[in-house]
């Protein structure tokens, strides 16, 4: 009975995998200076920076965090930023786009971090190709790794879906996405024993094809 999870949980990371490590160089050129026009993503970014800096509660770890973009972006904002990623290859892009600062090749799943390690974390999209019925393990590991008084911030598809993706960043790829309902995530997070603290969701814009969430919450 205890097989099936994780035999589901070694096929989708192993294709997430094999797709970011596939459009790496090319997801980098595309959304590189993403940020620059996204206003709620810059604001809910600025925030946490704030109250992470406030609480003086440890480094922050951008989990799921791509060719660095975000990472860079919260060491901006004053942060001790560095970023975690289950692709090799986008962590090889990182580590070339932003020398300075540290990448490391991991899972959400299974950090290699102490327990109570982080002051923040950051999960920018990066829950969107777990499969919902192994959120609650991810959401335990972010609260594991979280030290107290410290910040989880979350970026998400609102909605209640899933999306196979077989092109994206101009490469064929097998991908699932997965659209999640706002109190689902509120749901999950405070299972995982952290304390809800707000919730944001913005109507899609034109490169997008539907609504966007943001939600922070502080471990107690």
């Amino acid at each position: 009975m205890t097989e099936a999870p994780l035999v589901t949980e070694a096929t989708y990371l192993h294709s997430t995998r094999t797709a970011y490590d596939l459009v790496a160089a090319d997801y980098a050129k595309l959304l590189g200076d993403e940020l620059d026009t996204k206003p709620f993503d810059r604001a809910m970014l600025a925030l946490f920076a704030e109250l992470v800096r406030t609480s003086d509660t440890g480094p922050v770890a951008d989990l799921g965090c791509g060719p660095g973009r975000v990472t860079a972006h919260l060491h901006g904002l004053g942060l001790t930023a560095f970023g975690v990623d289950l692709s090799p290859e986008m962590v090889a892009v990182a580590r070339r786009t932003h020398p300075g600062l540290r990448f490391e090749v991991g899972s959400m799943t299974a950090l290699d971090l102490p327990d109570g390690a982080l002051g923040g974390v950051v999960a920018w999209y990066s829950t969107v190709h777990t499969p919902p019925e192994l959120l609650p393990l991810v959401f335990a590991e972010f609260h594991r790794v979280t030290a107290p008084g410290g910040r989880l911030l979350l970026a998400f598809k609102a909605g209640d879906e899933r999306r196979h993706l077989t092109r994206a960043y101009g490469h064929e790829l097998s991908l699932d996405v997965y659209w999640t309902p706002p109190d689902q995530v509120a749901e999950l997070a405070a299972g995982a024993g952290f304390l809800v603290e707000a919730r944001l969701i913005r109507e899609p814009d034109q490169s997008e094809r539907g609504p966007q969430g943001y939600f922070l919450a502080r471990k107690p």
